[in-house]
């Protein structure tokens, strides 16, 4: 019976399942987005969500509790620092699992994105404020251009005189 054994086997010893979903962990946190199986991904997927819970908390027993798993300080910083305020006001769910349409070719294995979930309205927003950055940059070019097309025609005016 299973009784009370969760996470997948997936075909490995307890050891070589440890490392696996450690190294995941770490390009996870590093990349923001990985590319790996379906059972893979759902089970990396648990880990990571930990780990942001980890980050949530910020405090040096959380840090610790990160860097056992991450086992290296750049990383540790880069998830409290960066990544898990991101998330202060989400309950959970911080990673998400996309299936990709076409198996692996070797073996024809389901394969997934594992990436952080964004909010979208604050994608919305960051994507508003370039677009009027962009818009006051076009705007400030058009005046520079005009002023240039003024003065050209008051030095052909003088010219002329």
């Amino acid at each position: 019976m299973r009784h009370r054994k969760k996470g997948r086997k997936l075909n490995r010893t307890w050891e070589h399942r440890k490392a696996m979903f450690k190294n995941m962990a770490r390009s996870l946190v590093e990349h923001e987005r990985i590319k790996t199986t379906l059972p893979k991904a759902k089970e990396l997927r648990r880990l990571t969500d930990k780990l942001i819970r980890f980050g949530l908390e910020n405090t040096v027993h959380a840090r610790r509790k990160a860097f056992r798993i991450l086992e290296d300080r750049t990383l540790v910083k880069k998830l409290f620092d960066q990544i898990a305020p991101r998330y202060k006001n989400r309950p959970g769910g911080f990673t998400r699992v996309v299936k990709l349409a076409l198996p692996r070719k070797g073996d024809c294995a389901e394969m997934a994105i594992v990436e952080f979930v964004e909010d979208e309205l604050k994608v919305r927003e960051e994507e508003r404020q370039e677009d009027q950055e962009k818009g006051l940059e076009n705007q400030e070019e058009e005046e520079k251009e005009q002023s240039q097309r003024e003065e050209q025609q008051e030095e052909q005016i003088d010219s002329k005189e």
